[in-house]
């Protein structure tokens, strides 16, 4: 596959056994992990956390991140940029790359007028948020695609392109849909049932990328990107 294929790990800590503390440390050292192999993005998305666990957790991510990246096995030049979910408030308030919008949410052109509004000014923290917020932007319609990019978000997580495992919750939406979504003028990543083995497919059909959260957090991210990316 395509060494510019970009990658977008969405969190979920609660999948990790054991108790919080723990749940917490194995999710910090798989946002390690990614950062290392030249994962592109990283969503934060623990919905359930107060605002305060939320930003404590995204502090400690940007950290590690900022780590990890010294260590880097991949030659990509990016670094690792953390997202977190649906929060521009804790967004800003960490100095994230930016913020991913659920559908429904704020648009992106809100979010972009919030940061305006605190470019040059410090946080209660002395910290400075990126002048320009990544924005990502979950649809589930080629419709919504387009109106993401009308509306300047930086990419589409476009979902679910496949029946998810262990759930009916989403009929997906098929490939067809996703190369009609790809037409947009912004980048398309491929959500939802996404394995190594249909991931191709979504590339052929237009996806700029691949978004997951199994197929990081359930699987050795090394062997992964080898297998996404070839090398």
């Amino acid at each position: 596959m395509a060494e510019s294929l970009l990658l977008y790990y969405i969190t979920d800590r609660t999948a990790f056994p054991g108790d919080e503390a723990m749940r917490r440390h194995r999710l910090l050292e798989k946002i390690a992990e990614a950062a290392r192999h030249g994962v592109d993005y990283i969503q934060l998305r623990e919905k359930d956390l107060s605002t305060g666990e939320l930003e404590s957790l995204a502090r400690e991510a940007i950290r590690i991140i900022g780590q990890a990246g010294k260590l880097a096995t991949s030659h990509r030049p990016l670094t690792t940029a953390l997202l977190i979910n649906s929060r521009t408030d804790v967004a800003l308030a960490t100095a994230a790359a930016g913020v991913h919008l659920p559908a429904n949410d704020v648009s992106p052109a809100e979010v972009r007028a919030a940061w305006q509004g605190r470019s040059g000014a410090r946080a209660i923290t002395h910290e400075i948020s990126p002048q320009t917020p990544l924005v990502a932007v979950s649809c589930h319609s080629p419709e919504e695609v387009t109106q993401a990019a009308s509306n300047s978000a930086t990419f589409a997580v476009f979902a679910p392109v496949f029946e998810k495992k262990d759930t009916t919750a989403a009929h997906p939406t098929g490939l067809d849909a996703l190369h009609q979504a790809c037409r947009a003028k912004i980048p398309v990543l491929a959500l939802g049932g996404v394995t190594l083995q249909n991931a191709e497919s979504c590339l052929q059909a237009g996806a700029a990328g691949i978004a997951a959260i199994r197929l990081f957090q359930e699987n050795d991210i090394a062997t992964v990107i080898h297998q996404l990316r070839g090398h």
